[in-house]
This record gives structure tokens, C-alpha cells and sequence, in this order.
């Protein structure tokens, strides 16, 4: 080789050893076009990791196709095995599953039998995920046992770490959560603290996200994105590891976090990268898109996303159900949601589920089904556990039937709902069970507490952008200011001073408040100081002119 073509080929492999994705991709991809440049096997397998990390799919499962030949060529089955586990890999990301069921027997065939070897664990992860689909768990437990010791063996950083999240995901299926998310940790500490290569590092912040949100762990999910994106940011990648059904989780995350634009920015990226073969993930961006629309007022645009969703075989629920509400068609909501209901299964986790109940019980009582909405917020209740978005969702759902069937337990309900969507920081939903606990303490009396907490709905929908919540919201408040009771007097006093120009004495008023006869005396007191009057006949008079009676 001539010495420019050994200088090509040097700054190729060094721009690979540094990760520089995008320029070891446009160093390879030239040298693969140059006559007098054969790349060998492991420059084929470089430039299909560079194609990927720069967007090139298409390339990257071409030249990984080329790699994998090249080692059988060679006579090399652990290259080849390798070449071949990851075609698997990326046809399965690819919607292709017949495909990477070939590839996966072909990685198989190359490494079954051999010594133990770093290669093997992939095939064990594989094992482990199968095991973990038929619902066999000691199964799956059993083969990341295997793909850990084959990990310990290798010494490597990247396996070992990626051995601890496949461990954590068989764990999370067999409903262990505890174990599961403990070991999910330990796995991330080892991305976070720099000491997996950046293939493995975007690859396990991609898995993580994803366990996270299918768990409803939405603290961890917030937590390793931002994490993973000032990553990519000091990485220099140019892009970030979210893509496909990882994308989607990303849009999720975003979108309860309230960075809507962002959310549907990353939507559309999700819709043009996904391939015609993997449209899952397709489905879900204009779903959540159709969310952001939705909850901005921008609903024929909804409309439409919702729409291309049904088109690649997604039920767009519940959000096409919201929507249906807000344009005044409950009855075709409430139909929506329970086809959605009855079609799905234990695949879709139980935020899915959650967030089809939380719906469910919304529309059933717009309709007046309260039956139906204690139903569904009591399903509600019993799938949310401990874990605190679903609790969130719970409490809220139940605090709306408890406003329907018995406004005084409402209060207590939805104040713990709303600490736990401030404790998530999640922006839409405290500000719409703010709405909810508006309206119970109107009813318990409490007037000013109810046009503070408008207040803060208000100002929360318009910092989002939530048009029509936020309109709904200045409405209420403008109602309650116009209700505003005469002389400063607080709830209760009105009520005492009601009962007194009714003619009860202050045994009758505590008895009919249920308090004593000390704090009907003490208000008083407050309320002739207040109106400027010293007897209750005066204070009567002041009553029936300011129309209190």
C-alpha cells in the first residue's frame, strides 16, 4: 500500500477509536469508493457503526451485510457471529422480525460450540428476551446469569453493563420492581461515570428510557434523558441515541414535562426517520403530537395526527377520545375508550392502561355514568401501587368521582394528587386537578382558597400554551371575582351570618355548622367589625341589603 493510502486508513481507524462518528463515516465511505482501498472486515463493520450514528440505516445494515461475509471469508466465526447478531438486531429495529429470526439463527450456527467468548453474550441477551416474551421467567434469569459471567470473563466495561440492564429487564417483567430498577442504576452509573465506549453508552440510555417509561417510572426517565442528552452534547455526535421507539419515549417524556414544542419537534423526527417496515414507533410520535395539538385548541390539526396514527394500525386512544370531548361528541368518546379498553393487553404496560382509565373516568362523568367512572378510577387505583405517576393519575381520577358523589371527601383527595404532580414537575396535570380541587372547595365553602387555586390553573395553562384550558380556567375565576362576598366577609362567616338573619341564636348556628358556640361568638365578633355594625338586627339588615339571604 502506498503511504497516502496508509495515511487514509490510519485516520479512518483513529477517527473510529475516538468515536468521531461523522468523520470516520466520511473517511470509510471514501475509502470504500476508492479502487486501490479494500476494507477489511473490521473497517466494514466500523463504517456500518459510523453509517448509523450519522443517520445512513440503510448503509449501515449494507456495509454490517459486507462485514459479515468478509469474516466468513476469513474463516472467522466470531467475527461473523458477531456481524450476524447485529443484523439481527438492526432488522428487528427495522420492523422486520422474519429477517432477524435468519440472522439470529445464522449468529447461532457461527458461535454455538465454541470456546466461551465475549461474542456469546449477545446470544444470551437473545435468549434471555425470548424467555422473557413466553413468560418464562427463571428462564431469562437464567440466561443473563450466562451473558454475565460471559461479560465478567471478557473484562469488558460494555458488557458487563449491558449483562446488568438485561438482568434488570427480566427482573421488571416478573413484576420485581424494586430489584429490577436497583440493577437498572447500577448498569446507568456505569454510562453516566464515562466508562463504557459511546456505542454502549447511547445504546443503554436508549434501553433505560425505555424500561422506565414501559415501568411508569417517570423519575427515572426524566432523569436519564437529561442525562443522556448532555451526553450527546459533550459526545459531539450531532444527534442523539433516541431514535425509533426510543424517540417516542423521548416525545412522552417531554410532553408530561410540558416542553411541548420540543416534544412535537421530536415527533416529526420520529414520523420522517422511522422506515416503512417499523411504524410502531411512527403510530406513537403522531399520537403524542395529536396530544400537543389537542391540549392547544389546535384541534383539526389533532384531528389529522390522530388519523395518521389509525392509518399504521394504532388505536390514537385516549387521545382521540379527549378530543372527541372537546369538540362536544362524549358519546363517541366514551365508545372509543371502551374499544380501547377491551383491545388492550399486558404488551402495552400499565401507563397505557392508566392513562385509558384516567380517560375513561374523565368522559364517564362528563356523560353523568358515575357508575362507570368509579369503576374505572377504582381499576385505576388498584394498578397504580406505589409507583408515583400512576399514583398521581389515581388520586386524580379519584377526587373527580369523589366531587360527583360526595364533594366533602373530594378536598383531601386531590391535594395529595396535585403534591404528587408538583413533586413530578409535571405541569398539565397539577394545573387541570387544580381545576378539580377549584371546584371542591367551592363546594366545602371555601371561596378564596377556590380563586387561588384558579388562579394558579390559569397561569399554568398559559405558561404552556393550553389555550382552551386556560380560557376555561380565566372564565371560572372571572365567576368566582363577581361572587366575591360583600365587606371582606370570609365563607364561613357568611354562612354564620345567613343562619343569624335567619333568626338562630348562636347555640342553633353551632349546631348546624357543627362547631362550637365559642367560634360562632368569635365570628361574630369578626363579622361586626368587618360590616362596621354592633347588633345582630343591624347585621341582618346588612345581610338582606347585600342579597347574602
Amino acid at each position: 500500500m502506498s503511504a497516502p493510502v496508509i495515511d487514509r486508513a490510519g485516520r479512518a481507524r483513529d477517527a473510529v477509536a475516538r468515536e468521531a462518528w461523522g468523520e470516520a463515516y466520511a473517511l470509510l465511505h471514501a475509502r470504500d469508493r476508492h479502487p486501490d482501498e479494500a476494507l477489511t472486515p473490521d473497517d466494514l463493520g466500523a463504517l456500518s457503526d459510523a453509517a448509523w450514528w450519522s443517520g445512513h440505516l440503510d448503509e449501515s445494515v449494507a456495509a454490517r451485510l459486507r462485514a459479515h461475509a468478509a469474516h466468513v471469508a476469513a474463516g472467522d466465526h466470531r467475527g461473523a457471529g458477531l456481524a450476524a447478531w447485529w443484523l439481527h438486531y438492526e432488522y428487528a429495529g427495522l420492523g422486520r422480525p422474519a429477517v432477524a429470526a435468519g440472522w439470529l439463527h445464522r449468529a447461532r450456527h457461527h458461535l454455538d460450540g465454541l470456546p466461551p467468548c465475549p461474542e456469546q453474550s449477545f446470544l444470551a441477551w437473545a435468549d434471555a428476551e425470548e424467555a422473557t416474551a413466553r413468560g418464562d421467567g427463571p428462564a431469562a434469569l437464567a440466561a443473563t446469569g450466562r451473558m454475565t459471567r460471559l461479560a465478567e470473563r471478557s473484562g469488558s466495561p460494555d458488557l458487563l453493563a449491558l449483562s446488568r440492564q438485561a438482568a434488570s429487564a427480566a427482573l421488571l417483567a416478573q413484576g420485581r420492581r424494586a430489584e429490577g430498577l436497583a440493577l437498572l442504576d447500577e448498569a446507568m452509573c456505569a454510562a453516566e461515570a464515562g466508562e463504557l465506549s459511546g456505542v454502549f453508552t447511547g445504546w443503554l440510555y436508549c434501553l433505560a428510557l425505555t424500561q422506565c417509561m414501559e415501568a411508569a417510572d417517570f423519575g427515572r426517565a426524566v432523569e436519564w434523558t437529561r442525562t443522556a442528552m448532555e451526553w450527546c452534547a459533550a459526545f459531539g455526535t450531532g444527534d442523539n441515541p433516541f431514535r425509533g421507539v426510543c424517540r417516542a419515549h423521548r416525545v412522552e417524556v417531554l410532553d408530561l414535562l410540558g416542553e411541548w414544542t420540543a416534544a412535537e419537534e421530536e415527533a416529526r423526527r420520529a414520523c420522517r426517520e422511522v422506515p416503512v417496515d417499523c411504524l410502531e414507533a411512527a403510530a406513537a410520535a403522531y399520537c403524542a403530537a395529536g396530544d400537543v395539538q389537542r391540549r392547544q385548541g389546535r384541534l383539526d390539526e389533532a384531528a389529522r395526527s390522530y388519523a395518521h396514527a389509525h392509518e399504521l394500525g394504532r388505536l390514537p386512544q385516549p387521545g382521540l377520545a379527549l378530543l372527541r370531548l372537546a369538540q362536544g361528541r362524549a358519546d363517541a368518546a366514551a365508545a372509543g375508550l371502551r374499544l380501547a379498553l377491551a383491545c388492550q393487553d399486558a404488551r402495552h404496560g400499565p401507563l397505557a392502561r392508566a392513562r385509558l382509565l384516567a380517560a375513561s373516568t374523565e368522559v364517564s362523568l362528563a356523560v353523568g355514568a358515575v357508575r362507570d367512572a368509579a369503576d374505572a378510577a377504582a381499576e385505576l387505583d388498584a394498578l397504580a401501587g406505589d409507583v408515583p405517576l400512576l399514583r398521581a393519575l389515581a388520586g386524580t381520577a379519584a377526587g373527580a368521582v369523589a366531587l360527583a358523589e360526595d364533594p366533602g371527601a373530594a378536598a383531601p383527595m386531590l391535594r395529595r394528587a396535585l403534591d404528587l404532580w408538583l413533586r413530578l414537575r409535571v405541569p398539565y396535570e397539577a394545573a387541570q386537578t387544580r381545576m378539580l380541587l377549584a371546584a371542591a372547595d367551592r363546594a366545602a365553602g371555601d371561596e378564596e382558597a377556590a380563586r387561588l387555586e384558579l388562579a394558579f390553573a390559569r397561569d399554568g395553562f398559559e405558561g404552556l400554551g393550553a389555550g382552551p384550558d386556560a380560557r376555561r380556567a380565566a372564565a371560572l375565576l372571572s365567576a368566582a371575582a363577581r361572587r366575591r362576598l360583600p365587606g371582606g366577609l370570609t365563607a364561613r362567616e357568611a354562612q354564620v351570618l345567613r343562619l343569624v338573619a335567619g333568626g338562630a341564636t348562636n347555640k342553633g348556628v353551632a349546631g348546624a355548622l357543627v362547631i362550637s358556640e365559642h367560634t360562632v361568638a368569635r365570628h361574630l365578633n369578626n363579622i361586626f367589625a368587618k360590616l362596621g355594625v354592633s347588633t345582630r338586627s343591624a347585621a341582618t339588615a346588612y345581610a338582606y341589603a347585600h342579597g347574602l339571604v
